[in-house]
């Protein structure tokens, strides 16, 4: 009785890894770019315009949090 096994390693060359890593670094600057954004078009705000829209000042970071991250 005979037995055949075949095993094929899947290796990622320096380039892949590389360019994961610029992928996921990228993601986190447009991720921290648009938190940013969002924060400063909320904080430039009056109190009366926050509560218009039905948003407390101390809630400005949690919600740009949200709209960058999805916290």
């Amino acid at each position: 009785m005979s037995y055949v096994t075949t095993s094929s390693a899947v290796r990622s060359g320096y380039p892949e890894r590389l360019g994961a890593v610029m992928k996921t670094a990228a993601d986190a600057l447009r991720k921290r770019r648009l938190y940013k954004q969002t924060y400063r078009e909320l904080a430039v705000l009056t109190d009366r315009e926050l509560s218009d829209l039905g948003i407390n000042r101390v809630l400005i970071g949690e919600i740009a949090a949200e709209a960058a991250y999805g916290k």
